[in-house]
Protein backbone atom coordinates (compact mmCIF):
# COMPACT_ATOMS: atom_id res chain seq x y z
CA UNK A 1 0.00 0.00 0.00
CA UNK A 2 1.21 3.44 -0.90
CA UNK A 3 0.19 6.48 0.90
CA UNK A 4 0.41 10.20 -0.22
CA UNK A 5 -0.54 13.38 2.23
CA UNK A 6 -1.00 16.27 0.50
CA UNK A 7 -1.02 20.10 1.53
CA UNK A 8 -4.78 20.61 1.59
CA UNK A 9 -4.89 17.05 4.05
CA UNK A 10 -6.36 14.90 1.82
CA UNK A 11 -4.90 11.25 1.61
CA UNK A 12 -4.60 9.38 -1.97
CA UNK A 13 -4.13 6.03 -0.67
CA UNK A 14 -2.76 3.70 -3.77
CA UNK A 15 -2.42 -0.06 -4.37
CA UNK A 16 1.33 -0.55 -5.67
CA UNK A 17 -0.31 -3.04 -8.23
CA UNK A 18 -3.22 -0.85 -9.16
CA UNK A 19 -1.65 -0.21 -12.85
CA UNK A 20 1.37 1.22 -11.41
CA UNK A 21 0.23 4.64 -9.99
CA UNK A 22 2.98 4.56 -7.28
CA UNK A 23 5.10 5.00 -9.84
CA UNK A 24 3.95 8.38 -10.81
CA UNK A 25 4.02 9.56 -7.27
CA UNK A 26 7.83 7.92 -6.02
CA UNK A 27 10.10 10.91 -6.91
CA UNK A 28 13.16 8.82 -6.50
CA UNK A 29 12.31 7.02 -9.78
CA UNK A 30 14.29 8.27 -13.01
CA UNK A 31 11.71 9.32 -15.35
CA UNK A 32 14.14 11.28 -17.44
CA UNK A 33 14.17 10.01 -21.07
CA UNK A 34 11.31 8.72 -21.06
CA UNK A 35 8.33 8.61 -23.42
CA UNK A 36 5.15 8.88 -20.96
CA UNK A 37 2.60 10.71 -22.94
CA UNK A 38 0.09 8.21 -23.42
CA UNK A 39 0.57 6.37 -20.27
CA UNK A 40 -0.52 9.89 -18.81
CA UNK A 41 -3.12 10.11 -20.84
CA UNK A 42 -4.37 7.10 -20.40
CA UNK A 43 -4.41 7.31 -16.32
CA UNK A 44 -6.20 10.96 -17.22
CA UNK A 45 -8.95 8.96 -18.91
CA UNK A 46 -9.67 6.70 -16.39
CA UNK A 47 -10.13 9.30 -14.29
CA UNK A 48 -7.71 8.07 -11.56
CA UNK A 49 -5.69 11.15 -9.23
CA UNK A 50 -2.87 12.94 -10.69
CA UNK A 51 -2.28 15.38 -7.93
CA UNK A 52 1.16 15.43 -6.73
CA UNK A 53 2.27 13.39 -9.41
CA UNK A 54 6.70 13.30 -9.40
CA UNK A 55 7.19 14.07 -12.99
CA UNK A 56 10.60 15.45 -13.21
CA UNK A 57 12.58 15.82 -16.35
CA UNK A 58 9.29 13.46 -17.23
CA UNK A 59 8.63 13.82 -21.87
CA UNK A 60 5.74 14.69 -21.92
CA UNK A 61 5.63 16.23 -25.65
CA UNK A 62 2.38 16.71 -27.22
CA UNK A 63 0.80 14.83 -24.79
CA UNK A 64 -3.30 15.94 -24.64
CA UNK A 65 -4.75 16.02 -21.08
CA UNK A 66 -7.90 17.95 -22.46
CA UNK A 67 -10.93 17.13 -20.22
CA UNK A 68 -13.71 17.10 -23.00
CA UNK A 69 -17.22 17.61 -22.13
CA UNK A 70 -16.47 18.87 -18.61
CA UNK A 71 -16.42 22.50 -17.24
CA UNK A 72 -13.11 21.43 -15.33
CA UNK A 73 -9.91 20.38 -16.53
CA UNK A 74 -7.77 17.43 -15.34
CA UNK A 75 -5.92 18.23 -12.01
CA UNK A 76 -2.14 18.36 -10.96
CA UNK A 77 -2.19 20.06 -8.67
CA UNK A 78 0.69 19.93 -6.88
CA UNK A 79 2.80 17.98 -9.01
CA UNK A 80 6.27 18.06 -9.60
CA UNK A 81 7.05 19.43 -13.45
CA UNK A 82 10.89 20.39 -13.04
CA UNK A 83 12.07 20.61 -16.38
CA UNK A 84 9.48 18.19 -17.72
CA UNK A 85 9.22 18.57 -21.45
CA UNK A 86 5.21 19.72 -21.91
CA UNK A 87 5.87 21.27 -25.52
CA UNK A 88 3.18 21.08 -27.77
CA UNK A 89 1.32 20.14 -24.61
CA UNK A 90 -2.69 20.16 -25.17
CA UNK A 91 -3.63 21.43 -21.89
CA UNK A 92 -6.67 23.59 -21.81
CA UNK A 93 -8.13 24.61 -18.59
CA UNK A 94 -5.46 22.33 -16.65
CA UNK A 95 -4.99 22.54 -12.92
CA UNK A 96 -1.57 23.28 -11.92
CA UNK A 97 -2.35 25.32 -8.77
CA UNK A 98 1.20 24.62 -6.52
CA UNK A 99 2.38 22.30 -8.98
CA UNK A 100 6.30 23.22 -10.15
CA UNK A 101 6.88 24.46 -13.46
CA UNK A 102 9.95 25.35 -12.68
CA UNK A 103 12.39 25.24 -15.73
CA UNK A 104 10.16 22.92 -17.84
CA UNK A 105 9.66 23.47 -21.67
CA UNK A 106 5.80 24.63 -22.13
CA UNK A 107 6.77 26.07 -24.99
CA UNK A 108 3.99 25.95 -27.82
CA UNK A 109 2.08 24.53 -25.35
CA UNK A 110 -2.02 25.60 -25.22
CA UNK A 111 -2.52 26.78 -21.91
CA UNK A 112 -6.02 28.39 -22.30
CA UNK A 113 -7.77 29.03 -19.11
CA UNK A 114 -5.28 27.08 -17.17
CA UNK A 115 -5.12 27.53 -13.28
CA UNK A 116 -1.52 28.71 -12.37
CA UNK A 117 -1.83 29.99 -8.93
CA UNK A 118 0.95 29.84 -6.44
CA UNK A 119 2.88 27.79 -9.25
CA UNK A 120 6.68 27.78 -8.99
CA UNK A 121 7.21 29.02 -12.75
CA UNK A 122 11.30 30.34 -12.83
CA UNK A 123 13.10 29.59 -15.55
CA UNK A 124 9.58 27.98 -17.25
CA UNK A 125 9.96 28.52 -21.18
CA UNK A 126 6.66 30.07 -22.87
CA UNK A 127 7.49 30.58 -26.26
CA UNK A 128 4.99 30.08 -28.32
CA UNK A 129 2.59 28.82 -25.88
CA UNK A 130 -1.30 30.05 -25.96
CA UNK A 131 -1.25 32.09 -22.50
CA UNK A 132 -4.67 33.87 -23.01
CA UNK A 133 -7.03 34.23 -20.35
CA UNK A 134 -4.62 32.21 -17.72
CA UNK A 135 -5.37 32.48 -13.73
CA UNK A 136 -2.21 34.08 -12.45
CA UNK A 137 -3.85 34.51 -9.23
CA UNK A 138 -3.71 37.76 -7.08
CA UNK A 139 0.25 37.44 -6.43
CA UNK A 140 3.10 35.34 -8.54
CA UNK A 141 4.36 32.29 -5.96
CA UNK A 142 8.03 33.76 -5.47
CA UNK A 143 6.62 37.60 -4.76
CA UNK A 144 4.33 35.93 -2.04
CA UNK A 145 7.12 34.00 -0.92
CA UNK A 146 9.35 37.40 -0.91
CA UNK A 147 6.56 39.23 1.19
CA UNK A 148 6.24 36.96 3.65
CA UNK A 149 10.07 36.45 4.23
CA UNK A 150 10.38 40.44 4.18
CA UNK A 151 7.55 40.47 7.27
CA UNK A 152 9.58 38.11 8.48
CA UNK A 153 12.52 40.54 8.69
CA UNK A 154 14.34 38.00 6.51
CA UNK A 155 15.29 40.79 4.06
CA UNK A 156 18.18 38.67 2.07
CA UNK A 157 16.52 35.95 1.64
CA UNK A 158 13.00 38.44 0.93
CA UNK A 159 15.59 39.91 -2.35
CA UNK A 160 16.19 36.60 -3.88
CA UNK A 161 12.17 35.98 -4.11
CA UNK A 162 11.62 39.42 -5.43
CA UNK A 163 14.91 39.21 -8.13
CA UNK A 164 13.40 35.82 -9.35
CA UNK A 165 9.74 36.91 -9.27
CA UNK A 166 11.09 39.97 -11.86
CA UNK A 167 12.75 37.66 -13.68
CA UNK A 168 9.27 35.58 -14.40
CA UNK A 169 7.89 38.87 -15.30
CA UNK A 170 10.39 40.14 -17.64
CA UNK A 171 10.29 36.33 -19.16
CA UNK A 172 6.52 36.22 -19.00
CA UNK A 173 6.21 40.19 -20.78
CA UNK A 174 8.34 39.07 -23.71
CA UNK A 175 6.32 36.05 -24.65
CA UNK A 176 3.30 38.39 -24.24
CA UNK A 177 4.43 41.65 -26.23
CA UNK A 178 5.21 38.84 -28.84
CA UNK A 179 2.12 37.34 -29.14
CA UNK A 180 0.58 40.50 -29.57
CA UNK A 181 -1.31 40.18 -25.88
CA UNK A 182 -0.10 43.45 -24.71
CA UNK A 183 -2.79 44.30 -21.89
CA UNK A 184 -1.09 40.97 -20.54
CA UNK A 185 2.89 42.55 -21.17
CA UNK A 186 1.33 45.23 -19.56
CA UNK A 187 0.22 43.53 -16.19
CA UNK A 188 3.97 41.44 -16.11
CA UNK A 189 5.40 44.89 -16.82
CA UNK A 190 3.74 46.48 -13.73
CA UNK A 191 4.56 43.43 -11.56
CA UNK A 192 8.11 43.52 -12.77
CA UNK A 193 8.89 47.41 -12.05
CA UNK A 194 7.26 46.94 -8.39
CA UNK A 195 9.58 43.77 -8.13
CA UNK A 196 12.67 45.63 -9.17
CA UNK A 197 11.60 48.50 -6.88
CA UNK A 198 11.46 45.68 -4.19
CA UNK A 199 14.91 45.14 -3.88
CA UNK A 200 15.74 48.82 -3.44
CA UNK A 201 16.88 49.63 -0.26
CA UNK A 202 13.51 50.83 1.67
CA UNK A 203 14.44 54.55 2.25
CA UNK A 204 16.51 54.57 -0.82
CA UNK A 205 15.92 58.24 -3.27
CA UNK A 206 15.76 55.52 -5.99
CA UNK A 207 13.04 53.52 -4.19
CA UNK A 208 11.38 56.94 -3.76
CA UNK A 209 11.19 58.10 -7.33
CA UNK A 210 9.74 54.73 -8.57
CA UNK A 211 6.63 54.59 -6.09
CA UNK A 212 6.14 57.98 -6.93
CA UNK A 213 6.05 57.01 -10.56
CA UNK A 214 3.79 54.43 -9.37
CA UNK A 215 1.25 56.22 -7.73
CA UNK A 216 1.48 59.00 -10.61
CA UNK A 217 0.96 56.66 -13.56
CA UNK A 218 1.60 53.07 -12.70
CA UNK A 219 5.04 53.08 -14.47
CA UNK A 220 3.04 53.76 -18.04
CA UNK A 221 0.07 51.16 -17.51
CA UNK A 222 -2.47 53.04 -15.13
CA UNK A 223 -3.12 56.18 -17.06
CA UNK A 224 -6.21 56.63 -14.85
CA UNK A 225 -3.88 57.36 -12.22
CA UNK A 226 -2.95 60.35 -13.80
CA UNK A 227 -6.43 61.53 -14.15
CA UNK A 228 -7.11 60.64 -10.38
CA UNK A 229 -4.36 62.68 -9.24
CA UNK A 230 -4.91 65.51 -11.28
CA UNK A 231 -8.62 65.64 -10.28
CA UNK A 232 -7.21 65.39 -6.18
CA UNK A 233 -4.46 67.73 -6.98
CA UNK A 234 -6.79 70.44 -8.46
CA UNK A 235 -9.58 70.04 -5.61
CA UNK A 236 -6.76 70.50 -2.84
CA UNK A 237 -4.99 73.33 -4.42
CA UNK A 238 -8.78 74.92 -4.73
CA UNK A 239 -9.47 74.69 -0.90
CA UNK A 240 -5.88 76.45 -0.43
CA UNK A 241 -7.36 79.03 -2.67
CA UNK A 242 -10.34 78.89 -0.98
CA UNK A 243 -8.74 79.25 2.93
CA UNK A 244 -6.32 81.69 1.40
CA UNK A 245 -7.78 83.79 -1.12
CA UNK A 246 -7.59 85.72 -4.76
CA UNK A 247 -8.49 88.48 -5.89
CA UNK A 248 -11.52 89.12 -8.48
CA UNK A 249 -11.38 92.81 -9.70
CA UNK A 250 -11.48 94.87 -6.59
CA UNK A 251 -12.70 92.52 -4.14
CA UNK A 252 -10.97 88.93 -2.37
CA UNK A 253 -12.95 85.40 -2.94
CA UNK A 254 -12.45 83.49 0.05
CA UNK A 255 -13.93 81.69 2.70
CA UNK A 256 -15.86 84.56 5.08
CA UNK A 257 -17.23 83.19 8.09
CA UNK A 258 -19.44 86.68 8.63
CA UNK A 259 -20.64 85.98 4.83
CA UNK A 260 -24.26 83.05 4.19
CA UNK A 261 -23.66 80.21 2.75
CA UNK A 262 -24.65 80.62 -0.29
CA UNK A 263 -21.47 83.70 -1.01
CA UNK A 264 -19.28 80.92 0.44
CA UNK A 265 -20.28 78.22 -1.98
CA UNK A 266 -19.85 80.77 -4.58
CA UNK A 267 -16.62 81.42 -3.39
CA UNK A 268 -15.61 77.87 -2.86
CA UNK A 269 -16.94 76.84 -7.23
CA UNK A 270 -14.32 79.97 -8.30
CA UNK A 271 -11.49 79.05 -6.29
CA UNK A 272 -12.28 75.34 -7.87
CA UNK A 273 -12.52 77.13 -11.29
CA UNK A 274 -8.91 78.84 -11.14
CA UNK A 275 -7.62 76.04 -9.37
CA UNK A 276 -8.68 74.43 -12.81
CA UNK A 277 -7.35 77.20 -15.02
CA UNK A 278 -4.26 77.57 -13.21
CA UNK A 279 -3.23 73.57 -13.41
CA UNK A 280 -4.30 73.29 -17.40
CA UNK A 281 -2.01 76.74 -17.43
CA UNK A 282 -4.61 78.56 -19.40
CA UNK A 283 -4.37 81.22 -17.32
CA UNK A 284 -7.48 83.58 -18.43
CA UNK A 285 -6.85 86.54 -16.03
CA UNK A 286 -10.08 86.77 -14.56
CA UNK A 287 -8.99 85.62 -11.14
CA UNK A 288 -5.37 86.49 -9.45
CA UNK A 289 -3.61 84.76 -6.91
CA UNK A 290 -2.47 87.09 -4.29
CA UNK A 291 -0.13 86.83 -0.99
CA UNK A 292 0.70 83.30 -0.81
CA UNK A 293 -1.54 82.15 -2.75
CA UNK A 294 0.60 83.07 -5.86
CA UNK A 295 3.48 79.96 -4.51
CA UNK A 296 0.48 77.51 -4.74
CA UNK A 297 -0.31 78.78 -7.92
CA UNK A 298 2.97 78.28 -8.96
CA UNK A 299 3.32 74.54 -7.63
CA UNK A 300 0.23 73.34 -9.79
CA UNK A 301 1.08 75.40 -12.42
CA UNK A 302 4.33 73.67 -12.61
CA UNK A 303 2.61 70.12 -11.49
CA UNK A 304 -0.50 70.74 -14.43
CA UNK A 305 2.09 70.90 -17.22
CA UNK A 306 4.24 67.94 -16.04
CA UNK A 307 0.94 65.76 -15.41
CA UNK A 308 -0.27 66.80 -18.75
CA UNK A 309 2.42 65.98 -20.46
CA UNK A 310 2.68 62.78 -18.40
CA UNK A 311 -0.80 62.06 -19.40
CA UNK A 312 -0.74 62.08 -23.19
CA UNK A 313 2.71 59.83 -22.73
CA UNK A 314 0.90 57.25 -20.92
CA UNK A 315 -2.35 57.39 -23.03
CA UNK A 316 -0.13 57.39 -26.21
CA UNK A 317 1.80 54.46 -24.99
CA UNK A 318 -1.80 52.43 -24.06
CA UNK A 319 -3.62 53.80 -27.79
CA UNK A 320 -0.39 52.50 -29.82
CA UNK A 321 -0.62 49.14 -28.39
Amino acid sequence: MCMYQFKNGTQCQLEAQDKGLCFWHDPTIDKSGRLLTSELERIAQDGHCMEGFSLTRANLEGVNLVCHGKKEGYSLARADLYRANLKGAHLFHINLEEASLMKADCREANLHFANLKRVNLLGAKFEGAKIENIDWGEQLLHEEKGREARKEQRHSEANDFFEQAEEICRSLRKVSELQGLFELAGYFFYEEMIMRRYQMHKWSVQRGVSKMVDIFCGYGERPLRVILFSLFFIFICGLAYFVLGVADGGSLVAFDAAASARENIVSLFKSLYFSVVTFTTLGYGDLVPVGVSRLVAAVEAFAGSFTLALFVVVFVKKMTR
